[in-house]
């Protein structure tokens, strides 16, 4: 069970370059769906003072509970790498099923779609689809073609040793691409000529040797973490 709940995916990225994507199951989703809706009610709550000014007062209450129902996800999933607050503090993140970025046309149709997710009631038809999906898919996201996973980039990003990032000049295998970040994260605890002889066993693919070719190599371990 705990196979269909939390998957790994593998997507070839436009770039040609193969992704591993952490697919994120109902618990994590239902948490981070939780923290929305309690952050959307203390708006509704501090505006309630509203209701003092009468049916003008309830206009703009209705009007905002309105707006927070349906636009709240969409407005943060197209500025915000495609988190909501709720996701964010999950460390999860929507994206297309190709691994790139969530649109707004992605966005507003799986949000749109969440009515019916929800039917008959507390999100049964959306848990049972998640749990059809090998990739956690509720409805809204087998429409949209979209994806929510874990985000756990940036934080390995930042023990890298600084370098400016760099395109693979061929496609890279998941294999490949942990090796380059293992030897990037490894790199401060080798001497100069150790890291250059290691990079010199992969020659044939940055076509540098030497310290040209580490740069090289720490470059693409930087892509790879995502820092493009």
């Amino acid at each position: 069970m705990s196979e269909r709940i939390d998957t790994v995916r593998t997507v070839e990225a436009p770039e040609g370059v193969e992704l591993a994507l952490h697919v994120a199951g109902p618990y994590p989703r239902a948490l981070a769906y939780v923290l929305d809706f309690m952050l959307r009610n203390s708006i509704t709550s501090v505006l309630s003072v509203f209701a003092l000014a009468g049916s003008v007062g309830w206009a703009v209450i209705l009007l905002t509970m309105f707006v927070l129902e349906w636009f709240y996800p969409v407005v943060f999933e197209l500025t915000m790498q495609g988190a909501t607050p709720g996701k964010r503090v999950l460390g999860l993140r929507v994206l297309r099923d190709d691994g790139t970025p969530v649109g707004w046309r992605e966005s507003v149709l799986r949000n749109m779609l969440s009515a019916v997710d929800f039917l008959p009631g507390l999100w049964g038809a959306g848990f049972i689809s998640m749990l059809l999906s090998r990739d956690g898919k509720r409805l809204g996201d087998r429409v949209a073609g979209t994806l929510v996973v874990y985000v756990a980039r940036h934080e390995t990003l930042r023990n890298l040793p600084a370098a400016e990032p760099l395109h693979p000049p061929v496609a890279l295998t998941l294999e490949e691409q942990s090796a380059l970040v293992e030897f990037a994260a490894r790199k401060p605890s080798w001497s100069d000529a150790r890291a250059a002889e290691l990079a010199g066993h992969l020659a044939g693919v940055t076509g540098e040797s030497g310290a040209a070719g580490v740069d090289k190599l720490l470059g693409l371990a930087v892509w790879v973490e995502g820092g493009r």
